[in-house]
């Protein structure tokens, strides 16, 4: 125990890290940042400094509401501009035209509850922002959807990481705990519908095959 860094050393490496993953998450849909605020959860969870909690909710929160709100302007850039952008062309690549229309349909019906939502929901961010992009929403009205939306996924998925430390008494134990159940979380829905999609492709066993039309038969019961 002699040989671990001091709170004051861990702190000074995980709110920089924190911040730098999930503002990089924001902005590359790839690093999975649920993951990582369970996991810095976790370690405040176990800190003595009595903000430490707080700070990873700060931390966390206004990195994931400044990628998305750079992302959505590097989006609009490619909206109001012909030859369009890279980052436009990656969000729509990563989007299906049904999740799309839906997102779309959605926005139009509930407005910015479904951004606010959209952060909640696995996969939900990027095609609800695509929508707002599509819908020319004005950056102004997106924040007002994009800052309470930061907020609560900031806060759920550091209750994740609290339950994880809650449950186990040394760190590294809660801070599996944590991305087990984030990534649970996150991947379960997609993987359901993924198989779900499977088993409707595949043919009924129990339906043989069709059977051939059968032409016109002579009076003597002979098929014509």
């Amino acid at each position: 125990m002699s040989q671990l860094p001091s709170e004051s050393a861990q702190q000074a490496v995980t709110y920089p890290s924190l911040f730098l993953l999930v503002a990089l998450g924001a902005l590359v849909p790839v690093v999975p940042t649920g993951a990582v605020v369970s996991s810095a959860a976790v370690v405040a969870f176990h800190q003595t400094a009595p903000l430490a909690l707080l700070y990873i909710f700060v931390v966390a929160s206004f990195a994931a509401f400044l990628g998305d709100i750079a992302l959505y302007w590097l989006g609009r850039r490619g909206v109001n501009s012909k030859n369009g952008s890279r980052w436009l062309a990656a969000l729509e690549q990563r989007v299906a035209d049904d999740t799309l229309e839906e997102a779309q349909r959605k926005l139009r019906e509930h407005g910015v509850t479904v951004l606010v939502l959209s952060r909640l929901v696995p996969a939900g961010r990027i095609p609800v922002m695509l929508a707002c992009l599509l819908s020319r929403w004005p950056t102004t009205r997106f924040i007002k959807g994009a800052l309470p939306a930061c907020l609560a996924w900031a806060a759920t998925y550091q209750l994740i990481g609290i339950l994880g430390g809650s449950l186990f008494t040394e760190p590294w134990e809660g801070v599996l705990a944590a991305v087990a159940l984030t990534v649970l979380i996150s991947g379960g829905p997609a993987l359901w519908r993924r198989l779900r999609g499977r088993g409707k492709d595949k043919p009924d066993a129990k339906s043989g095959p069709t059977p051939a039309a059968e032409g016109p038969t002579e009076p003597d019961g002979r098929q014509a």
